[in-house]
């Protein structure tokens, strides 16, 4: 039993508030008590890469405040629309990183499994959201050639799954994949890419911990927190969970303008990681995808923050501030230096 709900019954719950997410501009903004001036340009930046949001995380958003830095993360602009130089469809490179459906393999070591295309909530900012998730939606079948290329590939050493969001997909599917991934021998470490423990903290179950920890593999959880509001009682909840299940928890975060994009928040943030056990990873800089540069935040505001950032916090609280090039065999370090002011 987790909070009163028994492991058959609580699978539903997610389910069900996963089938209920805001789909409609219209019904966020009546429920935040916002104006509907917003909604024309909601409307339009819909059309192009659609709203979906849970309750879970609309319940940590301030009604009223159209500024409010979650809502900021997933409410459609008309902003999107516009068209900007350099920002483009598939601003990694990752459809020439796709050797079968399902696979994405971009550096030495390692690789992505695309275990589910769904997501429980589209952030405006993905990266993925032109990703042709349709054309690596697996068969069974597929997923054994998928799994043939890890097993021939003895220098792949971890496996991530991602997506879209993997823990959309089932226990028993997300198990079986487990399985068979710790069944090949040079395959040291599982790693879990996932916004779910924070837009729905109710995924987080004994069934799911299970199946995803319950192999000689190792397990680290990536959360992908921008921000200290995203951290609610039932989010903190979710991640003392995987805590106590011995998971290993790290952060990554995108730098993004309106949302982060200065000092307060990014210490809160960090702080309030450190709290409850996860350490910051990564403070990435915007990928350069169609429909967000909205977001964008200019290399020398980044560097004067992370400057700043790092008279404030112990170092193992300090992410590191990268960026992705398509073709580049890494994450690239973006220099610092510190800023006592």
């Amino acid at each position: 039993m987790i909070h009163g709900y028994s492991a058959a019954v609580e699978p539903a719950r997610w389910q069900t508030l996963l089938a209920d997410s805001i789909t409609d501009p219209r019904e966020l903004l009546t429920r935040l008590k916002l104006g509907l001036d917003l909604l024309p340009a909601a409307i339009a930046g819909d059309q192009s890469f659609r709203l979906r949001v849970p309750q879970p995380f609309v319940d940590l958003m301030q009604p009223g405040n159209p500024h409010d830095p979650l809502l900021r993360q997933i409410l459609p602009l008309g902003e999107e629309l516009a068209e900007q130089p350099g920002f483009v469809s598939d601003p990694l490179g990752e459809q020439h990183s796709n050797p079968l459906p399902g696979i994405v393999h971009k550096y030495h070591g390692r690789l992505l499994l695309i275990v589910s295309g769904g997501c429980a909530v589209n952030c405006r900012y993905c990266f993925r959201r032109h990703f042709p998730y349709a054309e690596n939606n697996l068969s069974t079948a597929e997923w054994q050639q998928s799994l043939d290329y890890i097993r021939d590939d003895n220098s792949i050493q971890e496996v991530i799954f991602s997506g879209g969001d993997p823990l959309v997909a089932s226990d028993k599917r997300l198990a079986w994949l487990t399985d068979q991934i710790a069944a090949i021998p040079h395959v040291r470490r599982l790693r879990v890419h996932t916004r779910l423990p924070l837009v729905l903290p109710q995924r987080i179950t004994e069934t799911l911990i299970t199946a995803l920890s319950g192999t000689r593999l190792p397990l680290t959880m990536v959360l992908h927190c921008n921000h200290a509001n995203e951290l609610g009682a039932a989010q903190r909840s979710a991640i003392q969970q995987l805590r106590q299940a011995g998971v290993m928890l790290l952060n990554q975060t995108v730098l993004l303008r309106g949302v982060n994009d200065n000092l307060t928040d990014l210490t809160g943030l960090s702080e309030n990681l450190g709290d409850i056990g996860i350490l910051p990873y990564y403070l990435h800089m915007l990928d350069h995808v169609r429909g967000a540069q909205h977001f964008l935040v200019d290399d020398a505001t980044a560097i004067r923050l992370m400057g700043q950032l790092m008279t404030r916090l112990p170092g193992y609280l300090v992410p590191r501030l990268v960026r992705e090039i398509a073709g580049q065999p890494a994450k690239v370090p973006i220099p610092v230096e510190l800023v006592y002011a």
